[in-house]
């Protein structure tokens, strides 16, 4: 099978297209058949060795929409279920970018059924960001939230989550996506110019740092979306950030709330996987509203 790899950090021009053999499920695990995986930073962090693992050859790829086409011992899966999956992992030798990929079987959720591949292969490292940043933000319904970079694929998610929880989310994003973040169902927008300590909450998708932690009121909270990037406490505000995990179950209610209208998922380009070197370039331009997917 063919799957993106990269075996020397760099640019978009490091990652190559290489036959592997077709991987095989272990006990609780399934393999997928890739029909669309999502393109997400993460993957130019690990492209450019931002999580390390030099001298390896490194799989690309977290997000996955697809067919079950073989199973391991002790899962609830069958084959020719459609379903959805994360695979997370910064290095190891198959991501998801690949024809095929083995993932844990309490990693995968039936599909949206509303959707195509295409798009539900956008649901579930986003999606499951930033629902766990914003349980880990503890509000309650009423109290105020700010979202940083509230256009992006996790700050929209995380808009469109929060106003279903009943918070009065203010975004923040370009003034050119006013319009969009309103339609996600932001109460308030700003592009800039905010007043210090007046949010209950700020998830920092956008990565500001202590620039957004000073938006927080005192004695709030702070999430961001990097690992070991969120700034030190002060004023009693709670500082931490979000490390996704796999939640099958998370992952269906997200996939259900799809289903129903509340989330909206969003693609920008589609490439072919022998392309994979080229969606690397799109997304280093930067810009993308929506994700850059790859298909087999």
């Amino acid at each position: 099978m063919r799957a993106a790899v990269v075996r020397t950090f760099g640019g978009a021009e490091v990652v190559e297209v290489v036959e592997r053999a077709v991987p095989e499920p272990g006990p609780r695990q399934v393999r997928i058949k890739v029909a669309a995986a999502g393109l997400n930073p993460v993957d130019a962090g690990v492209r450019g060795g931002f999580f390390g693992g030099a001298g390896k050859e490194i799989g690309l790829g977290w997000d996955v929409a697809g067919t079950v086409d073989a199973t391991g011992v002790a899962t609830a899966w069958s084959v020719g279920d459609q379903v959805v999956a994360i695979d997370p992992g910064m290095v190891r030798p198959l991501g998801t970018h690949a024809e095929y990929v083995v993932v844990e079987t309490d990693a995968v959720a039936k599909a949206p059924a509303t959707v195509d591949a295409v798009h539900a292969s956008t649901l579930p490292l986003n999606g499951l960001t930033a629902v766990q940043a914003l349980d880990l933000l503890e509000l309650t319904e009423g109290q105020s939230l700010l979202v940083t970079g509230a256009a992006g694929a996790v700050g929209g998610f995380a808009v469109q989550l929060a106003a279903r929880r009943g918070l009065v989310v203010t975004a923040l994003a370009r003034e050119a996506d006013e319009e969009l973040v309103r339609s996600l169902g932001a109460a308030r927008f700003t592009s800039g110019g905010v007043e210090a300590a007046s949010f209950d909450g700020v998830l920092d998708a956008a990565v500001l740092g202590e620039t957004a932690l000073a938006w927080v009121r005192d004695g709030g909270a702070y999430v961001g979306v990097r690992p070991g990037a969120e700034p030190a406490s002060v004023r009693g505000v709670r500082s931490t950030h979000v490390a996704v995990g796999a939640d099958g179950r998370q992952l269906a209610e997200l996939a259900g709330l799809v289903d129903e209208g509340v989330l909206t998922l969003r693609v920008a380009e589609t490439y072919a996987l022998e392309d994979a070197a080229k969606a690397h370039a799109r997304l280093e331009e930067g810009g993308v509203r929506g994700r850059l997917v790859l298909v087999p």
